[in-house]
């Protein structure tokens, strides 16, 4: 004999009670308070902040030993490992936001070596800097050769950065480049110390070298009028 099948009509399930403890929703983890190492999970989470927790600074020593016991057998790794210990209870207190007060068999980690705060970057003023299209590095170098003694080795350098300097300037105005005005400069960096004239020295004529994708485009279309 087939059990007969009840169906429940809508206005019948909204006049029903419904216990108290089905309403509870579940707990998600998003709503928790976050995990300090995921390795351990949530349950030695809990553990570690229920020993906090412990007014009782004994048994609360007593409560942190059981769970770095358990801490070992998630990871029997660590038995072996000489630092294993050390680790267990730098984890421990990682894990207690380092607000567990007990005895510590090791030295453990505290905050500040756990979240050391970065030295300052040493930026450079900007106001230091001369000429901008120079730059910092080339400033540097000219205050660096002017202090040398006469040498060829401060010949070989000085045109090294003269001809860099060229280079630069073209980069920034291509239009108003000239020797002269790059020894000028050199010679203004320097405090005076190298002051050159155009017949003195040597500067390469840079030009402006078309991209090699144009160059092959332009060979292209001469090859289909050659057609």
């Amino acid at each position: 004999m087939e059990e007969p099948i009840y169906e429940l009509k809508s206005e019948e399930i909204g006049n029903m009670e419904v216990a108290p403890e089905i309403l509870r929703m579940i707990p998600y983890n998003t709503g928790m308070e976050p995990i300090l190492l995921n390795e351990y999970g949530r349950n030695i989470q809990n553990l570690v902040d229920f020993c906090v927790s412990i007014p009782d600074r004994d048994e609360r020593t007593r409560c942190a030993y059981a769970i770095s016991d358990i801490m070992t057998i998630l990871f029997p790794s660590l038995k072996k490992d000489p630092n294993g210990q050390q680790k267990i209870w730098d984890h421990l207190n990682i894990m207690s936001r380092f607000e567990l007060d007990i005895d510590f068999p090791v030295q453990v980690l505290t905050a500040e070596l756990a979240n050391p705060s970065p030295n300052p970057i040493p930026y450079s003023n900007s106001r230091d800097i001369v000429f901008r299209y120079y730059g910092k590095h080339i400033q540097n170098m000219v205050q660096t050769v002017s202090d040398m003694e006469d040498s060829q080795d401060r010949n070989n350098l000085i045109g090294v950065i003269a001809n860099h300097m060229k280079k630069l300037m073209l980069a920034h105005n291509k239009e108003s480049v000239s020797d002269a005005k790059v020894l000028r400069d050199l010679c203004f960096l320097s405090d005076g110390k190298i002051d050159l004239h155009p017949g003195d020295i040597y500067l390469h004529d840079y030009q402006e070298v078309a991209p090699a994708n144009k160059q092959k485009q332009g060979k292209k279309k001469n090859n289909k009028q050659n057609y």
